[in-house]
């Protein structure tokens, strides 16, 4: 079981990622990669079940045993995947309160859903489309029960990512750091003493949502093919991956709807900090 999660939760991402960048897949294999996912999340529940059941006759407490039966039933890039998932959820409901996640008083939230927004929307046709079509061909109850299930589900999903996107932007902080986000998948937080430099540059490349120059250290976050933001580091900083995996960059490169302000609110929060020592130092002599 373990080794079918560890083979899937990397497949079922990749397929996010390619319906993320426009690759055209079958229904089919969308339908086909749900239905693993739901028989496996059932065996892995009915596995946390057993632990759980075992460690609070073995005299655990209700916490302790529930949490100990989850490590031990469910790998650690599945926990992972199903927190971004329930992150995605919550943000629906920001979403509809029209609040945002980790964007203080003073700070700058800069939106980047801008190039995706229009294939999220298509993504969210698709699949209602889909669900009504099944629901006028399939003559038969319980599969339909299921597929109306599993589609809802995907609709559901869709709409989390977009909404978990829109809600957790990236962040200039008032004291001069720097939030780069996607969603629920990925939070980078670069402090302000570690900024270089940043600047606007327009760039298209090609691949997958997140894409790492390993020997230059250069981290590009891809939005709709494309980034708009480079910003050089004075030393590495580490970032966390989708999965869990982690890395260091040097040169960050992500996309934001308006990279201008940005950089320009970044530059001036900055250089106002960097003056504030020698003006208060003034102060004190006087």
């Amino acid at each position: 079981m373990s080794r079918a999660l560890w083979v899937l939760v990397p497949a079922e991402f990749t397929l996010v990622v390619c319906l993320l960048a426009g690759v055209d897949v079958p229904a089919p294999v969308i339908l086909a990669a749900e239905v693993v996912v739901l028989t496996l999340v059932v065996a892995e529940a009915v596995l946390v079940r057993r632990h759980y059941q075992a460690a609070r006759l073995a005299g655990a407490e209700r916490r302790a045993a529930l949490v100990g039966a989850v490590e031990a039933a469910v790998p650690a890039p599945v926990r992972r995947l199903l927190v971004n998932e329930l992150r995605g959820m919550t943000s629906l409901v920001r979403w509809v309160g029209r609040r945002v996640h980790g964007v203080r008083e003073g700070d700058l939230a800069a939106p980047y859903t801008g190039p995706q927004t229009a294939m999220m929307y298509g993504l969210l046709f698709v699949s209602v489309v889909e669900t009504v079509a099944l629901a006028i061909l399939i003559p038969w109850p319980l599969v339909h029960m299921i597929l109306l299930v599993l589609d809802v589900y995907g609709v559901l999903m869709v709409l989390a990512l977009h909404a978990s996107c829109v809600t957790r932007p990236h962040v200039v902080g008032s004291d001069g750091s720097l939030r780069v986000r996607w969603g629920a998948l990925f939070d980078m937080t670069i402090a302000g003493d570690r900024i270089g430099s940043a600047r606007v540059e327009r760039r298209y490349p090609e691949g997958a949502l997140i894409r790492i120059d390993e020997p230059g250290g250069t981290l590009d976050l891809i939005v709709g093919s494309q980034t708009t933001v480079r910003v050089e580091l004075t030393e590495p900083v580490e970032f966390v991956r989708p999965m869990g995996g982690r890395g260091t960059a040097t040169v960050v490169r992500f996309h934001a709807d308006e990279p201008a302000a940005l950089v320009a609110r970044l530059t001036q929060i900055r250089k106002a900090l960097a003056e504030t020592p020698d003006e208060a130092v003034g102060d004190v002599s006087v």
